[in-house]
């Protein structure tokens, strides 16, 4: 790759790479009225591009494989002159991964294993004809949907931190630079200076998105006026949010668009030098990221004298031993200077006294993503989205119990409702919804009463939750509240790195606490306690895990008080899931005395007769659940 030494050189190598995608940017307009059973173009000459998804996700359930396939056949059959196979990014619908897209006909095909691609070859590529059963397929009906933006999963959808992700290549450049990577640093250094910059950002209200929701704007200018000779720009990648996965997503399909923000935040505060800490156990994001870094140095997009501008800006990568509370700035800084994952007491701010001693900025992953739309788009067109105080989309990770798990990006102020049964489509096995969580740990658990809230910074906070980095895990009627709380609860006092007293002896205080009423054991003097402590912990806490750690269990009081009488009182759990609770019963107008689930319990602790119901003995059993599995009749229950 030839060095690119001017604003202009890339401007028109834009544009001749751009013409290498152009089979990826027909409007989909152009076949909203085709035919859904005969493709409308000259398959003899048409040329496409096959996208196959090449995210995490969808390798792990057989991408990989897939490209194979596709690569192999169109060998076999001479095509590879007019067809081109692509390895993209995450298209975020895990749930119907792996994911392939045919370009120009904007046809959306789900779950493509190694024999569905060799038909869509055959069928599509050759013969023009869809293949049906490769499309989506709404649930209430048999009608198939063709087009991705058709999609229940993508109408309501927005993207801008994820816009490259399905669409690129992340391990070619030259498809980056086509679809205006790049383009807002060369833009930034000819024709703004480091002020004008700042103003754009801080103007569009973007806030940041790994959980703090700081004006990004004014971070960027807190670290310009702090006078030093060096400074630094961190990129925060550790995302350690049990069920997040938005900034390894971003990671693996547009690198690019997090090492060019970086540049353009070091040109912005006078930074020139640059680190990205991102977790070891991201091993295909590390993979590009070190592609996109050595192919970034070799066309001058990195290093000295960008683009002719003066300015030289160097990226290094450090990874993280997988430490949640490295997600916290301090600790994070002292972590790459070798030091223990520990915080420190705030302020100074990074901002004036970070990475040795210098002034620094750290951003996260998703904030980063959506500095190059801003810087070209405007800062007017990025804050007319969103809400008053919360501009912008953001990115979730929907999880749990919900029938569309994957990832997705929505403007802010859209409501929990249209997130969790529009584009998540509701709840799996058609059970009832109980409960969202939002914020990961450090955030609190929704009841269905509180649905419609928009999801922005504020309202998520005035319902004690927040918003975090992104994740988002709903829970269903068989999910206990108390035990919910206990495994947030075990995951923080298992992540705090125990410098402060609060957190360390104050969480395992609570989960003692948690333990006993799920074993219980409890009194109401326990709650009580859960609730006093809980605020004591919030107020007296170093950092942001142990002043976010009980509001799993203070929302679920809150909210699900009854689940925790019930524990207390009734010493049982209505979800049935509390094992020191359980008692399981056999019904004997169900049970046929078939004898499977004496034969599979392992203390024997059932007995009977064949064809007579058998009976349980409450003292023997160990509540395993092998009975219940095994019974083919629901003639065994359990509460």
């Amino acid at each position: 790759m030839n060095k690119i030494n001017s604003l202009d050189e890339l401007r028109t190598l834009k544009e001749e790479y751009k013409a290498l995608m152009q089979h990826r940017f027909i409007s989909e307009e152009i076949y909203s009225s085709q035919n859904l059973n005969t493709l409308s173009y000259n398959t003899n000459k048409a040329f496409k591009d096959i996208l196959v998804c090449g995210g995490t996700g969808c390798e792990a359930s057989g991408s990989i494989d897939v490209s194979k396939v596709f690569l192999k056949e169109v060998e076999n059959l001479g095509l590879k002159d007019r067809i081109k196979v692509v390895k993209t990014g995450c298209f975020g619908f895990c749930e119907k991964g792996p994911i392939v897209k045919i370009m120009p006909d904007n046809i959306f095909y789900i779950e493509v294993d190694e024999e569905k691609a060799r038909l869509i070859l055959q069928e599509h590529i050759i013969k023009g004809n869809l293949v049906d059963s490769c499309l989506y397929n709404l649930p209430d009906n048999d009608k198939k949907l063709p087009h991705q933006n058709d999609l229940p999963f993508y109408k309501k959808q927005m993207r801008i931190a994820l816009r490259n992700c399905g669409l690129i290549n992340p391990e070619d450049i030259r498809e980056c630079i086509a679809v205006d990577g790049y383009e807002a640093l060369g833009r930034a250094l000819i024709e703004m200076d480091p002020l004008q910059v700042i103003d754009e950002v801080k103007k569009s209200g973007l806030r940041g998105r790994g959980g703090g929701g700081f004006p990004t704007g004014t971070k960027w200018e807190m670290t310009r006026k702090s006078e030093s000779d060096v400074k630094y720009v961190i990129c925060n990648a550790d995302e350690g949010d049990p069920g997040a996965f938005m900034d390894r997503s971003i990671l693996e399909g547009d690198p690019h668009s997090v090492l060019e923000a970086m540049a353009i935040a070091g040109y912005s505060m006078g930074a020139t030098k640059g680190y990205i800490y991102i977790r070891a156990e991201y091993p295909l994001a590390i993979n590009r990221l070190r592609i996109a870094i050595k192919q970034a140095y070799e066309m001058g997009l990195l290093g000295e004298n960008i683009l002719s501008s003066g300015f030289s800006f160097d990226v290094d990568l450090v990874y993280g031993a997988g430490a949640f509370i490295c997600g916290e700035e301090t600790a994070l800084i002292n972590s790459i200077e070798g030091g223990r994952g520990e915080p420190t007491v705030k302020p100074p701010y990074p901002s004036q006294i970070g990475l040795w001693k210098k002034p620094t900025n750290i951003n996260n992953v998703e904030t980063l993503a959506n500095i190059n739309p801003i810087l070209l788009r405007g800062a007017d067109w990025f804050s007319s989205i969103g809400t008053e105080k919360s501009k912008g989309t953001k990115v979730f990770a929907l999880a749990g119990k919900i029938n569309n798990v994957g990832l997705v990006e929505v403007p802010m102020g859209i409501t929990l409702r249209e997130i969790i049964f529009e584009l998540g489509g509701g709840i799996k096995h058609n059970k009832k919804f109980k409960a969202v969580q939002t914020g990961g740990p450090s955030g609190g658990c929704i009841p269905e009463e509180y649905l419609d809230t928009p999801i922005d910074y504020e309202s998520l906070t005035k319902i004690g939750s927040m918003m975090g980095s992104g994740g988002m895990i709903v829970m269903d009627e068989d999910d206990c509240m108390v035990n919910i709380s206990k495994f947030y609860l075990e995951f923080s006092v298992d992540e705090s790195c125990g410098r402060c007293t609060a957190c360390r002896i104050g969480n395992k205080r609570l989960l003692e606490i948690l333990t006993e009423i799920s074993e219980g054991k409890g009194t109401m003097e326990h709650i009580e306690g859960l609730k006093s402590l809980g605020y004591i912990i919030k107020d007296a806490s170093l950092c942001g895990l142990g002043q976010s750690s009980p509001n799993p269990i203070l929302s679920t009081i809150s909210f699900f008080l009854d689940e925790y009488i019930a524990h207390v009182k009734d010493k049982t759990c209505p979800a049935g899931v509390c094992t020191s609770l359980l008692k399981y019963h056999i019904n004997e107008e169900k049970c046929i005395g078939c004898t499977a689930c004496a034969k599979s319990c392992p203390v024997n602790a059932i007995s009977g007769e064949v064809k007579s119901p058998h009976l349980i003995n409450k003292e023997l059993c160990i509540k395993c659940g092998a009975c219940e599995s095994k019974c083919k009749f629901n003639a065994i229950t359990r509460r």
